[in-house]
């Protein structure tokens, strides 16, 4: 299909809880190939819907080299103290900062077919099942930071030429 263009921070599509995919038709199927094709480029860990202007609950992902989807993704388990975890986001382009996050996620939800998908990890796979999943709740990293790194973090966004 395509490679879709990642939509910035002050979008308010990035901040918008995603909806539930009730129906598996042709516009998710289009979708879910220009998420896959979106992640593919060097560099990205995982490319959510909401980061290419679609509201809905999905997400690609492209770590070590597997690179997949889920549907309709929930957190279902994490396991350790969330931990600093130097992290960016293709929303907030330039940015790396400290994001809290569990060493351990499992994600559950479904594929194209309507089967069980579970998603789970340690280290960058999940950090990127919990990122991801953030930006289908309508959160983006930066509010994971601790209040002082956030700080930070806003005025760089403020200062930034994208911005």
């Amino acid at each position: 299909m395509a490679v879709r263009e990642i939509r910035l921070y002050g979008d308010p599509v990035l901040t918008t809880p995603s909806a539930e995919i009730i129906d598996i038709d042709d516009g998710v199927r289009a979708l879910v190939q220009d998420l896959l094709d979106t992640v593919k480029l060097p560099g990205r860990a995982g490319v959510a819907a909401p980061q290419i202007g679609v509201n809905l609950r999905a997400f690609s992902y492209n770590i070590d080299g597997d690179i997949g989807y889920v549907l309709n993704p929930r957190i279902v388990e994490l396991r350790g103290e969330p931990q600093p975890t130097g992290e960016g986001c293709l929303s907030v382009p330039g940015l790396w900062h400290d994001a809290l996050r569990s060493d351990y996620a499992r994600v559950e939800g479904i594929d194209l077919d309507g089967n069980r998908v579970v998603l789970e990890g340690t280290g960058l796979m999940a950090q990127a099942l919990q990122h991801e999943t953030d930006h289908l709740d309508g959160m983006v990293y930066l509010r994971r930071l601790t209040p002082e790194d956030r700080k930070v973090a806003m005025k760089q966004v403020r200062e930034s030429s994208w911005f």
